[in-house]
């Protein structure tokens, strides 16, 4: 087993791990600022395709994290990477936002109603009826189904939220097609980002705070996974799965040179 002590770059999940509604989790700040200090490669990953990356950084800034740009890796980004591959100069019609159809724009992909290559659904506030409608006509005519993330529901200050997951669920059901989806827990997500730093599996930790997405993805993408129990996870949810992490720690605050390491070691 890998240790710590050999990882070179890292990746980590957002929400639950740096952050908190808003606000930065204990440790957060530092460990970013010891990866820049050190010059450690590394990525911070959403499955929310929402925003972009530079609406992102504003909104990490605000909460007191320094993360530029160039670190944030979404779905959106993954999935506008994974497309680029398949079809370059490609055509899709988007259910989404801007952080969606800014990185299919970027990707070389062209935004069309008329015999799109793909319909690529993505997160939103303001799901149409038509639009949903117009998704499942050009399916049934022969686009391809893809999708930036799985999550069926998001939170909102009044409570969940339908998400992606739900709104594409409804979308196999009118035509019988499941969609590939991009983001986590696909591996996909992973690769594409370490693609994006230039790391390798083998020297690369992934930090999250879900063992359904952000665990399970890492360990099929090969990484040293971190869990960390700021977010959702708990002994009780830990030992619903068959697999376990290579470490499981209170908080990024744990993850600091100076911190003793009190992990799990599993």
């Amino acid at each position: 087993m890998r240790t710590r002590d050999e990882i070179e770059c890292w990746l980590t999940d957002m929400d639950g791990v740096l952050v908190h509604e808003n606000q930065a989790l204990p440790g957060a700040a530092e460990l970013l600022q010891q990866w820049t200090d050190a010059g450690t490669p590394f990525l911070v990953l959403t499955n929310n395709s929402i925003f972009t990356p530079r609406d992102l950084s504003a909104r990490l800034r605000s909460s007191g994290l320094n993360v530029p740009e160039e670190r944030i890796w979404t779905s959106a980004l993954a999935t506008a990477d994974f497309l680029k591959q398949q079809s370059p100069g490609g055509t899709a019609f988007v259910i989404g936002e801007v952080g969606l159809t800014t990185a299919l724009h970027e990707a070389g992909f062209i935004m069309t109603e008329t015999n799109p290559d793909y319909v690529v659904v993505g997160e939103t506030r303001n799901y149409s009826f038509e639009a949903i409608t117009k998704a499942i006509r050009l399916l049934l005519k022969g686009a391809r189904f893809i999708v930036t993330n799985p999550d069926a529901t998001g939170p909102s200050a009044e409570g969940p939220m339908p998400a992606t997951g739900a709104i594409a669920a409804l979308i196999t059901k009118a035509t019988g097609m499941e969609p590939y989806v991009v983001g986590k827990p696909n591996p996909m997500m992973f690769r594409s980002a370490m693609n994006r730093i230039g790391a390798h599996s083998e020297n690369t930790g992934m930090i999250g705070d879900r063992m359904d997405t952000d665990i399970v993805a890492g360990i099929e993408a090969g990484l040293h996974t971190v869990l960390v129990l700021t977010g959702i996870s708990d002994d009780s949810e830990i030992a619903r799965y068959p697999f376990r992490p290579d470490e499981i720690l209170d908080g990024v605050h744990q993850l600091l040179a100076r911190e003793p390491i009190e992990s799990d070691q599993i």
